[in-house]
């Protein structure tokens, strides 16, 4: 299986192309670009470098949100565009599911905590960690599984249901920036931020959740996806509070 992955959640754009066996390419940028301008850039320099038969896909992997309005919008029209035109499936992956899955070796008894800056003291998150399955002849694979599914809520509020797990934590993405202060100062458990290498959205980690989602034949038509913002917009926001103070 060969997938073409692109995640555009967050400020990094990433784009990786991936097997069963092994990550053949990966581009991330991390800079003060839109999308608009970068991804599609990307995509094209790794298809040429890799010399890659776009036909030879068996499906485009990205990420459907939470994340970025912007982003995911530029995200998923690339993704849409390229299916339509290859005719291959897309595979929906949820941008917090990518993001812990950076962290997949951990053992059971640790949580992975991806948090993503969502404004007004909120955060974009999940909990997730990683049990190991016995495959027979004395093979291993880590799952992930999901404890709390990715939602938005009050950074304060993650923090005392995290504390209430009793169980060591390791934090991913760019919420731990602006967040820093605030889990210093309430987190009663052990945590750890995740290494900067690490730390933020990386394409490999969509492909290789994509690769797991396309062998349980968890694919989309093109026409049916789109991203899942779990909240409206700042525009939206702002709109409904002027209607409601007329």
């Amino acid at each position: 299986m060969k997938i073409l992955a692109i995640d555009s959640s967050a400020m990094v754009a990433s784009v990786a192309v991936i097997t069963d066996e092994k990550l053949i390419g990966e581009y991330t940028i991390n800079y003060k670009k839109t999308h608009s301008k970068t991804l599609l850039p990307m995509i094209n320099r790794v298809v040429s470098f890799l010399e890659l038969d776009l036909n030879s896909l068996d499906a485009i992997a990205v990420t459907t949100g939470p994340g970025s309005f912007t982003g995911l919008r530029i995200g998923v029209a690339t993704a849409k565009g390229l299916a339509q035109a290859l005719n291959k499936p897309i595979i929906e992956v949820p941008t917090l599911h990518g993001l812990a899955y950076n962290l997949n070796m951990l053992d059971c008894d640790t949580l992975v905590c991806p948090i993503m800056d969502a404004r007004r003291n909120q955060v974009f998150t999940g909990i997730y960690r990683f049990v190991e399955v016995d495959m027979g002849n004395n093979k291993l694979k880590k799952e992930q599984e999901v404890v709390l599914d990715q939602t938005a809520m009050d950074i304060e509020e993650l923090i005392d249901k995290l504390n209430s797990y009793d169980k060591k934590v390791v934090f991913v993405g760019d919420g731990i920036q602006v967040f820093d202060k605030t889990i210093s100062d309430k987190m009663k458990v052990a945590y750890q931020y995740a290494e900067v290498s690490i730390r933020e959205q990386k394409a490999s980690s969509i492909g290789a959740l994509a690769i797991k989602y396309l062998k349980d034949g968890k694919i989309s038509n093109a026409s049916d996806v789109k991203p899942e913002y779990l909240r409206v917009s700042q525009a939206e926001r702002q709109l409904k509070e002027k209607q409601e103070m007329k």
